[in-house]
Parts: structure tokens; C-alpha cells; sequence
């Protein structure tokens, strides 16, 4: 171990280096001057003739002023010492070589004499070693010090043998705060194995990790590939599960490359890392014409999905956007970042509740949207069970008011946004929901295009599990699962957004659409990735703890339910679902007790409604 106090004349020379700009032109005078003398003493065997001893005393000045504008012109005295690269040192040769060469042209006009040719190539050659050296030092006293941690070194892994990978192994040679022991790089390119960077060994495949870290005795997998793939990522993931191991992210190339990453850090896992597929994308071009020129009015706006919703529209520029939702600070900010993202569209914020039917017709009438995108509910599914005649209320008869708004002014599409717990639907917010699809087919069939929109869970919007794990991983758990089997669609906020946008484009009318996820996440899964991605070991650093079902929830989701037909869309990966037709009349009659029963407090009897209208319509 290196002492405590080379880290601290480290840290002195690092300020001496980047803010004592007069004290490193001088140390620059200083190695001019013993260069030009050596090289004079080694030329003539440390015996100067007294002829060239008053040569040398009339050119020093010259000499040490040419060095010193060459030098800043070069930018030398900015680089920081402790980080000399090959670049650093081709800059300094090409400054000793342009000095030298103006110093013996300079001296010949002046003084009609020069040095003799092996004092001046001795001269250039000294100085540049010793102008390289003394960065060199610097650099690896600081290097050596990277040892100074209290805990011993970890052994890993790098996955990538590639750019990023090699700059994180330099990078991780000079940390002053961590140590690790890399034991090797793993590689999918097979021409990259049995090579070594800067002396570690390319030892194989992203599959080999099981056997080299149980061989090897590795602690943590570091994960260097910019442009992982999601499956990728799963695969990589497996693999650490298979041998016990963390597995970890570091910065990305460009913050690399770009010197924001001045230590290996763990990147913020984001919902794209968890997310076991390709994100699916869409077709900008047939949305530009959908809404460019267009009125929105978007409820829900301050929301995870509605706020999502707002910033997509504005980059097509809409004549004006109408964010409406009774959250005002949510909407205040909201309001700020949508008018510094896009200026040319008038963005509009409104307070008010969608239950406030007078209110919303209110802002129909002024603001004369084309499209309505209906994004305001509650959708946490215990505590709507907690409070169920508030999530009727909210999500069945506010969506009722804004439809009604709607239509009554005639809008040209109105979008519902649902979700997969509408699908054969057990909790109360999933009956709410698969009751508000229903009021827009009892509504079809007038000028209004009438579509909805099934999410699957949201990863990393407010209330999903994903923020919930996170903190919980924040204050050292546990990570609370609720059962090991429990499985969910997963889909990110972007593609939710966008899948909102092209219902919009493609609805005809009378449609649900729904995007295909692929295949359902196990929520345990989920949890132990996000561990191993935060560079813990799952259920040793951080317990996992099962604490069964909650209220209205259940094992598994769906999309679609037994009675409905599915449909394909322009798009490969988006696909409707139409439902058998309903009786309007008996649907509102049933719609119309609901509301008695929750005007009268009766919790009990308006669960037992709802309840029997999910099961009948």
C-alpha cells in the first residue's frame, strides 16, 4: 500500500499544476536551462571550452524565450500534468522542434555563429525527455496512489473489449477512490481473443463469465459496451446470476471521451436497462401530418404519461396545446420546460378537475381542440381499493364529463388511455378503467373518432415498481416483492406516449389498441437485475422480501379478453382489439345506479355494481 501522504502531495500538486500557471513557466525555464547545459557537458566531457563558455552565457536568454513562445503556443501551460498523454507528448516534441530550429536560425542573424550540430540535436533531445519525464512522474506518483483505499482490491471482469473498455481500464488505474484487481476482458468478437490491453488478457465470451468468474474469483462484472442491445444486456444479466455476481455500468463513451467521467462511477439504471427487448418505434412522418397545425387538449397533463404526452406533440407543431389537470405545480413546471423545448406552438396551462363538467366545457369552447387525449385517472391499485368510491368517481364519471365535453363540441378524435388491468379486471381500478372503454362505445358511432389505448406498467413512471425499488434500495431495504411468480407487461414512458400518438393517427373509430410487449417480466426478476445493476448482490447487500398479493391485485395480466377479436395495424407491433357491441341504453341505465350508490356513500352496494357491470360488459 502506498502511504496516505502521497495522496496528499498528489492533491498539492494537482493545485500547484492548474492554478500556479507563473510556477510552471518556470519549472519549464528551469529544465531549458539544464538541458542546453547538458548538453554542452556531454558534448565536450564536462569540460567546456572558455570560447564557448561565453557562447553559451549570450544565447541562454535567447534560447529560454524562444522555449517559453513555442511552448505556449502549443497551449503547454494548460494541459493538466497529472493526465500527459501520447498526445501531450507529440505536442512537446513538435514545440522543442520548432524552438530549436528558430533558436538556430536566430543565432546565426544575430550572432553569425550556431552551436555545434551535436549540441543542438543533444539540446532537443534532452529538453523533450525532460519536459515528458517530468509529466510522466507526475502521472504515475498519481496513478500509484489510486492504491490508497481503505478496502482491499475487488476482482472483476470487463464485458467489452473495446474502446470504452480500454479507457475504463486506464480509468480505473488511476482512481484515487477505487480499487479493483481486473482479472480480464470477455468479448463476443472472437478476433479479440487470447489479445491483451495494456497486459490484461481477453479471456472469452460473454457466456464463459460463469466459469471465469467461479476460476478467477470474481466479485463484480463491469459492463463497457456503449450500445448494449437490451437482450444483450439480459443475456450479460443471466450470466452474473448464474455465477453470484454484481454486474455493473460505467459511463458512457461519450462522457468518457468527453473527460465528464473522472472516475468509474455506477451509472443511474434506467428503465431501458430492465427492459428485456428492443424499444419499439414509430413512424414520426405520419404523426407530423396527424398533428402539425393542430388544437390539443390533453387532460391529465402534470402526470407521468400526460406530461410524456405533451412533450412528443409540441416537437410537431401544433398551433396550440392545452395542458389541463388540477395538479398547478406539477403544471407550472411543465408549462416552463415545454416553452423553452418549442416556441413556435402556444402552450396553454390550465387548472381545473375533470369532474368540474362546466369548467371543461368552458375550456372546449375557448380553446376548440381537434383532439382530446384523456390521460387523467388514478391507477394505484390497492389504494383505489382503499378508497373505491373516489376511483369511480375519478376514472369512470370524470371520464364520462371530458367525453361528454367532447362531444358536445364536436371534436374529431377523442383517446382514452387504459390499461391491461381493464382486461378481465379483478381490482376496482381495473373496473373503472374497462368501464370508461365502455362509455366510449356506448358513445360511438356520431362524428367523434372514439379510440383507447391499453398500457401494460409503466417502467420508471410515479407509482410503478421501479421508483419503488429504487428507494427502497436508497434507504439499504428491503426490496419488497410481492409474490415469486407475479409477472407484468412492461412497456417504457416514450413508447406509451408514442403509442398514444399513433392510436390517434390510425383510430377509425371504436377501436382499443395495445402494444405488443413481448413476453412478461417476472417482478422478482426485475428487482434482482435492478440489485446487480446497482452493484449489489441480490438478497445479501440488499434483502428481497415477499410480502404476498395486495388488495385487487393479481398474479398475471392480459391484453385482450376471451370476447374480443384481434386486429393488425399499418404498424407490426401495435395491434386492436374490438369488442363484442354493448346495449347503450342498458349500459347507462347501469352507468346511472353506479351514480346513485356513490352519491349515497354506499361503498359496499357500488362495488357490487361495478362488479357485476365488468362481468357484463
Amino acid at each position: 500500500m502506498v502511504p496516505t501522504s502521497i495522496a496528499r502531495v498528489v492533491e498539492l500538486l494537482e493545485q500547484i499544476v492548474r492554478f500556479r500557471r507563473p510556477l510552471i513557466v518556470l519549472v519549464h525555464v528551469v529544465l531549458t536551462v539544464v538541458a542546453y547545459a547538458s548538453a554542452y557537458l556531454t558534448r565536450f566531457d564536462f569540460d567546456i571550452p572558455p570560447e564557448w563558455r561565453s557562447f553559451v552565457l549570450w544565447t541562454l536568454p535567447l534560447l529560454v524565450a524562444t522555449r517559453l513562445v513555442a511552448f505556449a503556443w502549443m497551449h503547454l501551460y494548460q494541459g493538466l500534468w497529472l493526465y500527459v498523454s501520447l498526445r501531450d507528448a507529440l505536442a512537446i516534441v513538435k514545440a522543442v522542434g520548432v524552438s530549436s530550429a528558430v533558436f538556430l536560425g536566430t543565432s546565426l542573424l544575430l550572432l553569425g555563429r550556431r552551436p555545434p550540430w551535436s549540441v543542438f540535436l543533444l539540446d532537443a533531445i534532452f529538453c523533450a525527455l525532460l519536459v515528458v519525464g517530468v509529466r510522466l512522474v507526475l502521472r504515475v506518483i498519481r496513478e500509484k496512489s489510486g492504491a490508497v483505499v481503505d478496502a482491499p482490491p475487488r476482482s472483476a471482469i470487463i464485458v467489452g473489449a473495446g474502446d470504452a473498455g480500454e479507457m475504463l481500464l486506464r480509468q480505473l488505474a488511476r482512481s484515487l477512490t477505487l480499487s479493483y484487481e481486473i482479472k480480464g476482458f470477455v468479448d463476443d468478437d472472437p478476433r479479440r481473443h487470447g489479445r491483451r490491453i495494456h497486459g490484461t488478457l481477453v479471456l472469452g465470451t460473454i457466456d464463459d463469465l460463469p466459469t471465469l468468474c467461479r476460476s478467477r474469483t470474481v466479485h463484480e462484472v463491469l459492463i463497457a459496451i456503449p450500445t448494449l442491445a437490451p437482450t444483450d444486456q439480459r443475456r450479460i444479466l443471466e450470466r452474473c446470476r448464474e455465477s453470484g455476481v454484481v454486474a455493473k455500468t460505467v459511463p458512457a463513451l461519450s462522457e468518457l471521451l468527453e473527460g465528464r467521467a473522472g472516475r468509474v462511477r455506477l451509472q443511474e439504471v434506467t428503465p431501458e436497462d430492465l427492459l428485456s427487448r428492443e424499444a419499439v418505434t414509430f413512424r414520426s412522418d405520419q404523426l407530423g401530418r396527424e398533428f402539425r397545425g393542430r388544437r390539443l387538449l390533453i387532460t391529465g397533463a402534470a402526470g407521468s404519461v400526460g406530461s410524456e404526452l405533451c412533450r412528443q406533440l409540441v416537437t410537431f407543431e401544433p398551433e396550440v396545446l392545452v395542458a389541463f389537470d388540477r395538479a398547478e405545480s406539477g403544471l407550472y413546471f411543465l408549462e416552463l420546460e415545454l416553452k423553452r423545448q418549442q416556441r413556435a406552438c402556444r402552450i396553454v396551462s390550465v387548472v381545473g378537475d375533470i369532474l368540474d363538467l362546466a369548467r371543461l366545457e368552458e375550456v372546449v369552447r375557448e380553446y376548440a381542440p381537434d383532439l382530446i387525449y384523456h390521460a387523467a385517472a388514478y391507477k394505484h391499485v390497492p389504494l383505489m381499493e382503499e378508497h373505491p368510491l373516489d376511483a369511480i368517481t375519478n376514472n369512470l364519471f370524470g371520464t364520462d364529463s371530458v367525453l361528454a365535453a367532447g362531444l358536445n363540441a364536436g371534436v374529431k378524435k377523442f383517446v382514452l388511455i387504459s390499461t391491461d388491468k381493464a382486461v378481465k379486471p379483478v381490482s376496482v381500478m381495473g373496473m373503472t378503467k374497462r368501464m370508461a372503454e365502455c362509455l366510449l362505445q356506448a358513445a360511438g358511432g356520431g362524428p367523434t373518432t372514439l379510440v383507447a389505448v391499453r398500457f401494460g406498467n409503466i417502467l420508471g413512471s410515479d407509482g410503478s415498481v421501479l421508483p419503488l425499488f429504487q428507494w427502497q434500495i436508497s434507504r439499504g431495504g428491503p426490496v419488497t416483492v410481492t409474490h415469486p411468480e407475479a409477472t407484468r407487461y412492461f412497456m417504457l414512458l416514450s413508447e406509451a406516449a408514442q403509442l398514444v400518438l399513433q392510436a390517434g393517427a390510425l383510430g377509425q373509430g371504436g377501436e382499443i389498441f395495445f402494444l405488443d410487449t413481448g413476453e412478461p417480466i417476472r417482478i422478482l426478476d426485475l428487482a434482482r437485475d435492478l440489485l446487480r445493476l446497482s452493484g449489489f448482490h441480490p438478497g445479501e447487500d440488499v434483502p428481497i422480501e415477499l410480502i404476498g398479493l395486495r388488495p385487487g391485485e393479481r398474479l398475471n395480466e392480459a391484453l385482450v379478453m376471451d370476447r374480443e377479436e384481434l386486429g393488425a395495424t399499418d404498424h407490426p407491433k401495435v395491434f386492436t382489439v374490438r369488442s363484442p357491441v354493448l346495449n347503450a341504453d342498458a349500459f347507462r341505465l347501469d352507468v346511472e345506479e353506479l351514480r346513485r350508490l356513490v352519491a349515497a356513500r354506499d361503498s359496499t352496494a357500488a362495488v357490487d355494481q361495478l362488479r357485476r357491470m365488468s362481468l357484463r360488459y
